[in-house]
């Protein structure tokens, strides 16, 4: 929507993206909890965790796909044109298999995120836990869980996002390095049809 070419469909894209990025993953977690249950809707805490999640990670994917598409040279889309390929058959034959490799970093790094944005449904979910853990009033331990939970619960975190993460790291330098390996041989190229026409 936010590449098409009507200005409706970027219109809608745009608002959609700066609202769900420009306001807080608890604050719309809590809206679909809390404030639609006292209007009559309950969605339970797995569908509120789905939609939510859903909605606020789908606004920075859109992101990174805009960006990956809009990477691509303009000459790339106006050659296709010229060629006869319709919107469809541009971006599946020419402009998405080019930025594909420019989003595959940002997706997976968002991934990372998606995974740890998770753990904002505890805040929802848990918040029985929480008052059998730990009471306010007093500021002592009630006898739930306690520390070594949450430890256990960071480690596992971890052992999820850490390989993801390294795996974006990587496909980012490698794509870096391609890409230099391209621009030095079309400057290679260049360089002996200078020498030619020279001769």
């Amino acid at each position: 929507m936010a590449t098409s070419g009507s200005k409706l469909l970027r219109i809608i894209a745009r608002i959609y993206v700066e609202f769900v990025q420009n306001t807080p993953l608890l604050l719309q977690l809590c809206f679909l909890y809390y404030a639609l249950a006292f209007a009559g809707v309950s969605l339970g805490v797995i569908r509120t965790g789905i939609i939510a999640l859903g909605v606020y990670t789908g606004a920075y994917m859109g992101e990174v796909v805009r960006a990956a598409i809009e990477s691509v040279p303009k000459g790339q889309f106006e050659a296709a044109q010229a060629q006869g390929f319709n919107y469809l058959q541009r971006m599946g034959y020419i402009i998405l298999p080019q930025s594909i490799p420019v989003m595959l970093p940002p997706m997976v790094n968002q991934v990372v995120n998606l995974f740890k944005n998770t753990s904002c449904l505890y805040i929802v979910g848990g918040a029985d836990l929480i008052s059998v853990t730990y009471s306010f009033v007093t500021g002592a331990s009630t006898g739930g869980a306690y520390a070594p939970a949450y430890i256990v619960c960071g480690l596992i975190f971890f052992v999820v996002c850490f390989p993801l993460s390294t795996l974006a790291a990587r496909w980012e330098a490698s794509l870096k390095e391609r890409k230099g390996r391209v621009n030095t041989s079309l400057k290679t190229a260049a360089r002996k049809v200078e020498l030619k026409e020279a001769a």
